[in-house]
């Protein structure tokens, strides 16, 4: 019965989250009812001293991330940098090559360390525009949106500024470039399937004369007919993709050379947790990194920026949800393996493959982010768990830890994009379509692909190790 409570509080959790109650309310409620069937596990406890602990840890390890990543976004967005590089990708490629040009401005602005949101509004017009003149059709617009997005960008590629490729940081004693090679081959993948499943549907569409599929509203138009058309000069582009790549050399060269060549003997201090550099450094150069990059930016579009305040200010309240959302489904992870019946459903995944750890790690990692429909909590509430253990395994299998830190990075963004995923709902409602519509192909570029890719850097990393 125990393993039952937990089975249905997971049910649970899926489910409400799919008819749209926030996770804020949703994750203490089914965690607790996990609770009821464990005599060990008094309810008032349980949320106090195990689920708001746990929030709390997470928030105050990853809010810098979220809060910079989240400003920077809003100043890309405000100051019409986003607009200029989706734009000016756009236009360089031709509606002819529709597709392509909304995958790669996407890619180009998740990469750079805008958040995903930010990149939906910003691409979403040009793309309705660009579909629209190649006859390629609508419903294929959010697929296109999350293969730029939330795939390579976000768990594959080496150097990525997501909170994905952060999290294993402190556990693994990681950088943000960890196993470069494996993530490079891993994005291939998942690019080449995405794009070759989407550019197949379109052709078949074409075929039959499906064409865009409807008019272009008023709605799609927006900044798709007159600010779109309007192509961005070189000097206007460079100026605009200047902060991203800063924020990639500069996390490159503070933590593989500037913050590891320096004295950190400090963190052994308690006043600093007693910590070790290894587990921090990464953090670190993240935030300066998306820190810097902000700074350039309000530099470089001072006069663009009217009300530089008000975007920050925005943009330090736009990180709150999405923190505190993933911060409660960590709070709920934690109160889950507290149980006692966890210990059999850890012991269960860990069991799976046990002299190959990466096969362990993978599939756990995507099976609570698919529960969670979350990437981040999915994969927080894994490692809180299990990170040790695998740590463990990986040494007497001679496993490095950054094969670890990419595998966990990797398959945190497979079965995180099922069709509860917030980010999922939300690009829907941006391009006003339903998950009949358009989540069939969403699920083979940001599922299929991933897992695909996953899979591929488990086995590499098995046979050669990380490169």
């Amino acid at each position: 019965m125990e393993i039952f409570g937990v089975l249905i509080s997971l049910l649970g959790l899926m489910y409400f989250a799919y008819r749209g109650i926030n996770v804020l309310i949703l994750a203490p409620i089914m965690a607790l009812f996990a609770c009821l069937f464990h005599a060990d596990a008094p309810l008032l406890a349980s949320y106090t001293q195990v689920f708001m602990p746990a929030l709390g840890g997470y928030l105050l390890q990853y809010f810098p991330v979220f809060l910079l990543g989240s400003i920077f976004g809003k100043l890309m967005s405000d100051s019409g940098a986003a607009a200029v590089i989706g734009q000016f990708v756009a236009f360089k490629l031709g509606a002819e090559r529709g597709l392509l040009a909304v995958i790669v401005a996407c890619a180009v602005l998740t990469y750079g360390g805008v958040s995903l949101f930010v990149v939906a509004f910003s691409v979403y017009p040009i793309a309705a525009e660009l579909f629209r003149e190649g006859q390629i059709p609508k419903r294929l617009i959010p697929a296109a949106i999350a293969l730029g997005s939330f795939t390579f960008t976000m768990s594959a590629l080496p150097g990525t500024p997501s909170i994905q490729n952060a999290i294993p940081m402190p556990f693994f004693g990681t950088t943000a470039f960890a196993a470069p090679g494996l993530g490079m081959l891993g994005a291939i993948v998942m690019f080449g399937v995405g794009y070759l499943w989407l550019d197949g549907r379109a052709r078949r569409a074409q075929r039959r004369g499906e064409g865009y599929g409807e008019p272009l509203d008023h709605a799609d138009a927006g900044a798709g007919t007159g600010e779109a058309r309007r192509v961005p000069s070189v000097p206007a582009f460079v100026k605009a993709v200047t902060p991203l790549v800063v924020v990639l050399l500069l996390n490159l060269v503070l933590s593989r050379w500037v913050l590891p060549a320096m004295d950190h003997g400090y963190l052994a201090d308690t006043r600093f947790g007693a910590t070790t550099p290894e587990s921090v450094l990464g953090l670190w150069s993240l935030i300066a990194a998306i820190f810097g990059a902000i700074l350039l930016h309000l530099g470089l579009y001072r006069h663009q920026l009217r009300r530089p305040v008000a975007s920050i200010n925005e943009g330090t309240f736009g990180s709150m949800l999405p923190i505190f959302n993933t911060a409660s489904e960590v709070g709920y992870g934690a109160t889950i393996a507290a149980l006692s019946s966890f210990v059999r459903i850890r012991d269960s995944l860990l069991g799976v493959a046990p002299s190959y750890p990466l096969i362990s790690e993978a599939l756990s990692i995507n099976i609570l982010a698919g529960i969670t429909g979350s990437a981040s909590g999915g994969l927080s509430i894994a490692l809180d768990a299990l990170a040790q253990s695998y740590l463990q395994l990986a040494d007497l299998a001679g496993i490095s830890p950054e094969l670890l830190h990419r595998v966990a990075t990797m398959a945190s963004g497979g079965f995180d994009t099922l069709p509860h995923n917030g980010a999922v709902i939300t690009l829907l409602t941006i391009c006003r379509l339903n998950h009949r519509q358009s989540y069939p192909d969403i699920a083979v570029v940001a599922v299929a692909g991933p897992f695909a890719a996953t899979c591929l850097v488990v086995l590499l990393g098995s046979i050669i190790g990380s490169f």
